[in-house]
């Protein structure tokens, strides 16, 4: 798992590729959205940004509201799953 948070293309495709298993498990997409701001609260407090765009995220979640919060993790979900 490391290697994927390195590179934030690679992060992006590692989370499109779980997106797409979660809605063909029959998973909606609000249940998606919401286990994404249960991982963005996670990788919040207990993991250190390891590149540029990561920075960015943590910097953007930190500063943001619970409800801004979910919105970043609704918007990820969508960046991921075009990805």
């Amino acid at each position: 798992m490391s290697n994927v948070l390195r590179n934030f293309d690679s992060w992006k495709h590692f989370l499109g590729d779980r997106v797409d298993a979660a809605k063909n498990a029959g998973i909606s997409e609000e249940a998606i959205s919401r286990l994404a701001y249960e991982i963005g609260e996670f990788l919040d407090n207990k993991v250190e940004p390891q590149n540029d765009e990561q920075r960015v995220l943590k910097e953007l979640w930190d500063a943001g509201n619970e409800s801004e919060r979910k919105t970043i993790a609704g918007l990820m979900v969508k960046l991921a799953d075009r990805s």
